[in-house]
């Protein structure tokens, strides 16, 4: 085959350190379109971004010649580094070492956009630790839970 076709699309959690809420709408408005042009920069393409005060969801198409561990390496100390210089306040933010990452099915990418969007309703019913646990579990991953949250 002459060239390499693939439809990689993953849906990504990721914390702030101890959970703080950290993520105001204010924030929020600014931090998700930064994101998507690191992970432009990087060559994929993020479908959609979401989360509440203390995470982010994004659910996104990725190269298969880049490990998703660069990607989420690169995110994550970019938007940490503009953040301290974008909002002063923010000095002592910092991400939850780790994420979590799923394949998703192109036939299941309205359910998942549909999912990130509804997040700040979500959360009134589920606190992030459980939603976690959940998804996990739904995805057969092998996990040990003290290591879930810091």
């Amino acid at each position: 085959m002459p060239g390499t076709y693939s439809q990689l699309l993953l849906h990504v959690v990721f914390a702030t350190k101890a959970r703080a809420p950290w993520i105001t709408p204010d924030v929020a408005e600014r931090l998700y379109p930064y994101i998507g042009g690191i992970v432009r920069a990087e060559r994929g393409v993020l479908y959609d971004i979401g989360g509440i005060e203390d995470h982010v969801h994004m659910y996104l198409r990725w190269r298969p010649d880049g490990p998703t561990s660069d990607l989420m390496r690169t995110v994550k100390a970019r938007s940490s580094k503009w953040l301290h210089e974008e909002f002063p306040a923010l000095r002592d933010f910092a991400w939850q070492e780790g994420y979590s990452v799923f394949s998703v099915s192109k036939s299941q990418e309205e359910a998942v956009k549909k999912y990130i969007a509804g997040q700040a309703e979500h959360h009134k019913k589920e606190d992030f630790k459980s939603e976690l646990l959940r998804i996990l579990h739904a995805h057969g991953v092998e996990f040990d839970e003290k290591y879930i949250v810091d």
